[in-house]
């Protein structure tokens, strides 16, 4: 989970720190290119694993004189630092975590925001002894919406999926009250218009000839409630909502309200965008 803020942007783009005690700012040694680069990191990666941010934020942090290892001020991007070098972001020490990537079917009745105090089931109770590295859910999947989410610590991988450049296939299975009816299955093909816009679907199509009440459906937005709110504006309730592909990720093999860690396969996909 990402610590709050504890500096203020400025209107040109800067960021101010807290007032406090300050490290002076030192010239700091790059070291890439050293015999010693397998013991080495880059700087903003290092903070970028600590689970704070990403490494993109880390560089602003950087730029910006917030960031000191061992009681230097440190601006100079692209630095080197050993793994066991005393990092502070804003006076505060920060530790590299190893990197966490873990799979949840998620059930229903556990919601995956994190910061409701008075919240009583969240999906890091499920997964409280997977690791104790702190990690949180890449996107969001509401109360009532079951199947695939990825928990990380991983802050990179985190922004690249759920940035809005950066939408990437979401396949659901849903559960209507009542029949969708075919003029409103080839509305939703067309695309609907919605408060926030237009929107359209990759593909829809009924899961059981038999029974129109079961629908698959596939697309890339990732507007909040996107598919609810699709059916409700042609006036149906869901009463099922299951994900049951996100970025390459299924749920096959794993029970509702179980947990694994990816494998490496599976985490280099990721990380490469060999996916849809």
């Amino acid at each position: 989970m990402r610590k709050g803020n504890p500096v203020r942007k400025q209107n040109n783009g800067s960021y101010k720190q807290r007032k406090g005690n300050r490290p002076e700012i030192h010239n700091y040694t790059n070291t890439a290119g050293s015999n010693n680069d397998a013991d080495e990191i880059r700087l903003n990666k290092y903070i970028a694993n600590s689970g704070l941010c990403s490494r993109r934020e880390a560089d602003e942090y950087i730029k910006a004189g917030l960031v000191s290892v061992n009681g230097r001020i440190i601006t100079q991007l692209g630095t080197k630092i050993k793994l066991n070098d005393d990092v502070r972001y804003n006076n505060e020490k920060i530790k590299a975590e190893r990197l966490v990537y873990i799979l949840l079917n998620k059930p229903k009745d556990y919601i995956t925001t994190l910061r409701d105090p008075f919240a009583k089931k969240t999906v890091l109770n499920i997964i409280h002894n997977a690791c104790k590295e702190r990690v949180y859910p890449v996107g969001r999947l509401d109360r009532n919406t079951t199947g695939v989410l990825l928990i990380t610590n991983d802050g990179d991988l985190t922004k690249k999926l759920t940035h809005p450049s950066h939408n990437k296939k979401k396949i659901y299975h849903v559960t209507l009250d009542k029949s969708l009816s075919k003029t409103h299955f080839h509305q939703i093909v067309k695309g609907i218009t919605l408060d926030d816009g237009f929107i359209s679907t990759d593909n829809i199509s009924y899961i059981d000839n038999t029974d129109k009440t079961e629908i698959g459906i596939e697309l890339h937005s990732g507007r909040n409630r996107i598919v609810r709110r699709i059916f409700n504006h042609l006036g149906y309730n869901i009463k099922k909502l299951d994900r049951v592909y996100f970025a390459g990720l299924t749920k096959k093999g794993l029970q509702r309200g179980k947990w694994r860690f990816l494998t490496q396969q599976e985490i280099n996909m990721l990380k490469m965008g060999a996916y849809q």
